[in-house]
């Protein structure tokens, strides 16, 4: 695979501005880039050339064709091509063309008439489909896609992007505000052109619906002589009512401090509105009365680090009593919150201007406006005890509701209601449209009017669930860019102190009006492509028959890193009241079904290794599934993003996800053929150095393993991983794999060495772990590492060495000799070489920002490929042209040894956890194809004399 140009696109799906993209329709944790998900399944399912001799006989020839694959692939994981119905078709091509050649070599198959029919392609399933990335990439390559969750969130919103678009495809819209009124079924639609115009239509319907019930609750605010008065720059203002665009709120509690136990104080991480340069606006607190108010203004503040931190005055949640001065401690905070006493109070009021941002003081009427609404028939689920990724119920927070104010309550009531009406004056325009009316619902299969309005009324749905996230008492305010932002920035729900109340009812920053238009364009992002309609089902992936003879790719979910079922709640109660008569089915419990949920949850199975029995337990019913059901003519890819844990036992540290997962997939019968780690970053960030991210992921390529495989000793894979290790390496440089990722890229052929063997037996005769296995292709990659650079000059060799040891520290002259001896060098000839200096008794490497800006190694006379890599790193920070003029004149051999050696040097820095240093030689490997690739363009200053 092209993997770094996957990456790179994964990387730019990610960005803003790329236009409407199908994770709009909802909210999911974690989900896989859409062009990761093409390119994997690809190359997948059509056949590597070496696969065809009878086609592509020679290397030269298989070279030649891969390289045509590779090409398209490149161009298959554009975003832009997400809708090029040109490129997509020619991918669909190649899948068909693999697909016949393999139906040809398997005619003789006791089953070919079931599994190798020429006219009919595989389908596709994942039975953990989550947040549709790769169903949905799968039916956009010409797959008839299965996708299978017990989630019903992830249920729905695959129903969504693969069944209910094909369904409707080519249908005009029914509503009654499109001017052809007469003619409308003669009109040609395409897609869901027609189904994104209705959730416009009826979206806008019941904004202007709710405007009437609820329009009180969401006033102008006007500005006043007084307001202007206390803050001049409002002055332009004055008499003016703006639209409000979010209320900014702060939580309470009653001070600490006896002499002002009647105020209830704020709780403010920070007191600044917006830090765009030339647009400063904070609050300040001004204390009278032996009370407090909170004051708007405009420019920086005279103390930027006070009114950074507001009220906070350490980390954790120790604030301190704005009238007092004394601490107000984290156990006292939550005592209040338990109790009932903690309150909120309105600290600033942004509005719409006409050409900025405004902010205002809060007001009393405004404030008494938001303590008017009394939300009815308000879900009264409980929020769980304890679970993965909460921190709010120590605080008082006993149930979903606690997570609102009542004015956000009262608007996402009323919202759902009216998909409810919507939905029913939905079927009777499509009826009055000539829609036939089969009274069979969506989800019995029905494909008149009633069907129609249910799927309407999911995206309507959906945009319900929008304002929820970005309208609860968790969404915060985001100073650098004045917007709201929602509360799943991340996949936890913490506590927020000082929140964002939006106007949902505005037509700026997170309304619902804004909420509609981000649904129906991600519907449309979906594509326009005839496809087969997607089968979608609530299911147990340990225990479920869509596998059979499909082609299989899935994203299971990461051992304990995130809790879908208990985040999926907070959307779930909004579904449920709106749809609940849609999918009775799916909605028939109160909460979302958790206790078959694929994760390691201590809090729900009591302790670390009953939740890890549970997982592995499970998961090796699931991979049972996958391997007994798969179609036998294609691998299975499996992505696996994880943050790694550990855990004490045995007096050593063991990982619990990572090797957990392995072990469920190799004990029930699959051989590892490949790892590849697909990256959403599109740079390997500093801060990100020593940490796992879930912006990564790893895909496990398996392949069902022969049933007649022998059983070796230890000795003997060591053996066999060394021959493998040493090539997988080389080929793995040329790809240009990152140093980061080799660990990872290299378990592939690691683990495909373990599991082709029935059993690796140690000294004792036992059975070698996965954990020991692990272990021993790191190491093995150590030794490859190492033996790789036995090419590399004496001087460098001293280099590595004492890299290895000292790092960039200085160390003992007298072990830098013994060293240099060794190796039948002297220190001085070392320094001669401008590798390190020497003096006082002591000895460090030199530095790249040391090293001399006009070097050139067609005159050095001592050139080493320690010093050909540093070079290549200072002159890096000034562009890669710059780095390119010395690989110009380097030769082959050369740029070979030097980008073995920042492998090398890379794997130095992870094992000695040194991120800073590891950046460097990670960055200059990323940047070195552009790199060459520049010095090909650059003119040689001596041809025939390269170094």
């Amino acid at each position: 695979m092209p993997l770094d140009l996957i990456n790179e696109s994964s990387a730019k799906e990610k960005l803003p501005g790329i236009g409407p993209h199908p994770r709009g329709l909802h909210l999911w944790w974690a989900r896989r880039p859409l062009s990761a998900a093409r390119a994997i399944l690809f190359c997948q399912i059509v056949d590597d050339p070496s696969s065809h001799p009878e086609l592509f006989p020679t290397e030269k020839q298989q070279q030649k064709e891969r390289e045509r694959l590779f090409r398209l692939v490149e161009q298959l994981i554009l975003w832009k091509s997400t809708h090029n119905e040109d490129i997509i078709q020619k991918a669909q091509n190649e899948i068909w063309k693999s697909w016949r050649l393999t139906c040809a070599d398997n005619i003789d198959h006791p089953r070919a008439k079931e599994l190798f029919d020429p006219e009919k392609l595989p389908s596709f399933n994942d039975p953990f489909a989550g947040g549709g990335a790769l169903p949905l990439e799968a039916q956009r390559l010409g797959l008839e896609a299965h996708a299978g969750d017990l989630n019903p969130v992830a249920v729905l919103m695959n129903k969504a992007m693969i069944e209910i678009p094909p369904k409707f495809a080519g249908f005009p819209p029914v509503n009654p505000g499109n001017p052809d009124n007469n003619t409308l079924f003669n009109k040609e639609w395409s897609g869901s052109q027609g189904l994104a115009e209705d959730v416009c239509y009826y979206g806008q319907w019941m904004k202007d619906e709710a405007e009437k019930r609820i329009g009180h609750l969401y006033p102008k605010v006007e500005v006043t002589a007084q307001m202007a008065k206390d803050c001049p720059d409002l002055k332009q203002y004055v008499d003016q009512k703006l639209t409000v665009v979010a209320w900014l709120w702060s939580r309470t509690v009653k001070s600490p401090n006896p002499a002002f136990s009647h105020v209830e104080v704020p709780l403010v991480t920070t007191f600044m509105l917006s830090t765009k340069k030339g647009k400063e606006a904070y609050v300040e607190p001004i204390i009278e009365d032996g009370d407090y108010r909170f004051l708007v203004k405009y420019g920086k503040p005279a103390n930027l680090e006070v009114s950074k931190k507001g009220t906070k005055i350490s980390r954790g949640t120790n604030f301190q009593c704005l009238m007092s001065g004394i601490p107000i401690g984290g156990d006292y905070i939550k005592t209040e919150g338990k109790s009932g006493r903690m309150g909120a109070r309105l600290m600033a009021i942004v509005a719409e201007g006409p050409r900025r941002r405004v902010y205002i003081s809060p007001t009393p009427e405004m404030e008494a406006v938001a303590l008017e609404a009394n939300p009815t028939e308000v879900p009264e689920t409980d929020l769980p005890l304890k679970a993965l990724g909460f921190g709010v119920q120590i605080y008082g927070m006993t149930k979903w509701r606690d997570l609102f104010t009542a004015r956000q309550l009262a608007a996402l009531t009323t919202f759902s209601d009216l998909v409810q009406e919507a939905r029913t004056q939905l079927k009777q325009d499509a009826i009055a449209k000539g829609m036939p009316d089969d009274g069979v619902s969506l989800a019995s299969g029905g494909n008149g009017s009633t069907s129609y309005a249910d799927a309407v009324s999911i995206y309507l749905a959906f945009a319900v669930d929008r304002i929820a996230d970005f309208n609860s008492s968790l969404a915060t305010w985001k100073s650098s860019g004045e917007q709201a932002m929602h509360t799943f920035t991340r996949q936890v729900i913490p506590m927020v102190w000082d929140f964002t109340e939006s106007n949902v009812l505005g037509k700026s920053a997170i309304c619902f009006e804004k909420a509609i238009k981000y649904t129906a364009d991600a519907l449309l992002s979906i594509g326009s492509y005839n496809r087969f309609p997607g089968v979608v089902t609530q299911s147990d992936a340990t225990n479920q028959p869509l596998s059979h003879n499909s082609i299989i790719s899935t994203d299971p979910p990461y051992y304990d890193n995130i809790g879908y079922g208990d985040l999926s709640d907070f959307f779930y109660i909004w579904l449920r009241s709106s749809l609940r008569t849609v999918f009775p089915s799916l909605f028939s419990t109160v909460t979302v079904p958790k206790n078959q949920e694929l994760i390691a949850s201590v809090s729900r199975h009591g302790d670390n290794q009953k939740a890890n029995k549970f997982f592995l337990d499970n998961m090796k019913f699931a991979i049972h599934q996958l391997a007994e059901q798969t179609h036998k003519a294609f691998p299975i890819t499996i992505y696996y993003a994880y943050k790694q844990t550990e855990a004490r036992g045995d007096n050593k540290m063991v990982s619990t996800g990572w090797e957990t997962f392995l072990e469920a997939v190799i004990s029930e019968g699959l051989e590892i053929t490949g790892t590849w780690p697909i990256r959403s970053e599109q740079k390997y960030r500093m801060r990100a150095m020593g940490s796992n991210s879930l912006s990564s992921s790893i895909v496990l390529v398996c392949r069902a393993r022969n049933p007649n495989a022998l059983a070796v000793t230890r000795r003997e894979f060591i053996a066999s991983l060394r021959t493998v290790l040493l090539e997988s390496v080389k080929q793995l440089r040329q790809a240009n794999v990152a140093p980061v990722d080799l660990a990872q890229a290299v378990m592939g052929p690691g683990m495909s060495v373990f599991t082709k063997y029935s059993k690796v037996l140690n000294s004792s005769g036992k059975p070698v772990s996965v954990k020991d296995a692990l272990a021993m292709i790191n190491e093995t990659l150590d030794w490859v590492l190492g033996n790789q650079g036995q090419d590399i000059d004496y001087e460098t060799r001293f280099a590595v060495r004492w890299f290895e040891t000292w790092g960039i520290s200085s160390g003992d002259y007298g072990m830098a000799q013994g060293l240099a001896v060794a190796m039948n060098l002297s220190v001085e000839g070392v320094a001669e070489a401008g590798i390190i200096q020497s003096g006082a008794g002591k000895v460090r490497l030199v530095q790249p920002e040391e090293l001399s800006s006009d070097w050139n190694p067609t005159s050095d006379s001592r050139l080493t490929t320690w010093e050909v890599i540093h070079h290549l790193i200072k002159n890096l920070d000034s562009g890669e042209e710059s780095a390119a003029q010395i690989i110009s004149k380097l030769s082959s051999e050369m740029i070979d040894l030097a980008k073995g050696l920042a492998y090398r040097l890379y794997t130095i820095c992870e094992q000695k956890n040194w991120p800073e240093d590891g950046f460097r030689y990670n960055s200059l490997i990323q940047s070195w194809p552009e790199i060459e690739r520049l010095a090909r363009l650059e003119e040689p200053a001596q041809q025939g004399n390269l170094i």
